[in-house]
């Protein structure tokens, strides 16, 4: 079955106001951002939102108002935004939920959404205000069917004679209406492989009712046959495939592109300013009708700078300031 479309077709379809979604990736490593412009450009609004430690796309999904409520372990930006801008802003003013737990916690939630367990048990938090300090009250999440009763249970650990742990937190599993990652290979099918490291993005991907796949390469099936221990994604569980070259720009896509400095450290100083951040929204992202003409605006020759060197994955003597 071939599950190519375009990005607008896929968001469209799959992607509804109030959803639950997540995004792959990792601060400004591969996260799926000509999903999220285009998510911003189809103005979606009241998203709850996952991620595991994302930047650049969380925090302009924050910025542009499409998110309501969000589970995160970390934002930011890398030396760009050791918190991300807008994230924080909306922290502060209380316009969006926020409710964070630990990174092996966000780990382990995901984990157990692809398993189809309920819960994880972990002693990731014992001792920390993550367990006592709740962002959704009860309330809330008894208005909501999607969200667990409790943050997370701490227990007695049942098997306390074969081990010195007395307790152990449960963190609930994560079940996405819609999960979004950026790849480097897939298919028309949906087969998709990850080249350098694959942070929570498999576990998202498994997690999800329904997963879009944006890639950097639309190859032949062929091609994911050889070496199959190298694909992290099964197709059976994809339902969209959207090839779009520089997908993950401005962060950076292993083996392809490093990371934008200009852009990121620019955005930076337009995020801090309220009338600046929503001319950048307008300008750059809302009036431009493909990823292609927002690479022009934000970008323009600059690709070629950030391109990875085929030896190291990376930019090399990228001026990284």
């Amino acid at each position: 079955m071939n599950k190519t479309m375009t990005l607008a077709d896929a968001v469209d379809r799959y992607i509804k106001d109030g959803d639950h979604i997540s995004i792959g990736g990792f601060t400004i490593n591969r996260n799926p951002m000509a999903a999220v412009y285009e998510i911003i450009r189809q103005g979606r609004r009241d998203l709850h939102l996952y991620a595991h430690s994302n930047g650049q796309g969380m925090d302009e999904l924050v910025g542009a108002g499409c998110v309501a409520k969000l589970e995160i372990a970390y934002g930011g930006s890398g030396r760009f935004a050791s918190t991300c801008i807008r994230f924080k802003k909306a922290v502060q003013e209380g316009t969006i939920a926020v409710e964070d737990y630990s990174n092996y916690q966000m780990s382990l939630r995901f984990l157990a959404g692809a398993m189809g367990v309920p819960f994880l048990p972990t002693r990731s938090g014992l001792g920390t205000d993550i367990i006592t300090r709740w962002g959704f009250p009860r309330s809330m999440r008894k208005a909501d069917a999607k969200l667990p009763d409790q943050k997370l249970c701490v227990i007695d650990n049942p098997f306390k004679g074969h081990t010195d742990a007395r307790k152990v937190v449960l963190v609930p599993a994560i079940h996405t209406d819609v999960t979004i990652i950026h790849v480097q290979k897939a298919d028309c099918h949906g087969t998709a492989r990850i080249k350098g490291l694959p942070f929570v993005d498999v576990e998202q991907a498994k997690a999800a009712t329904h997963l879009i796949v944006t890639c950097e390469e639309l190859v032949a099936p062929e091609e994911l046959r050889d070496n199959p221990d190298l694909n992290q994604i099964p197709p059976f569980i994809v339902d969209a495939v959207v090839h779009i070259p520089h997908g993950a720009y401005p962060t950076a896509c292993y083996g392809h592109y490093d990371y934008d400095p200009v852009f990121l450290k620019h955005y930076a100083g337009l995020a801090k300013n309220e009338t600046s951040y929503r001319t950048y929204i307008d300008d750059h992202i809302r009036s431009s009708a493909s990823h292609a003409e927002f690479l022009q605006k934000a970008a323009g020759d600059r690709l070629d700078a950030i391109k990875a060197d085929p030896s190291t994955g990376y930019a090399r003597n990228l001026d990284r300031r």
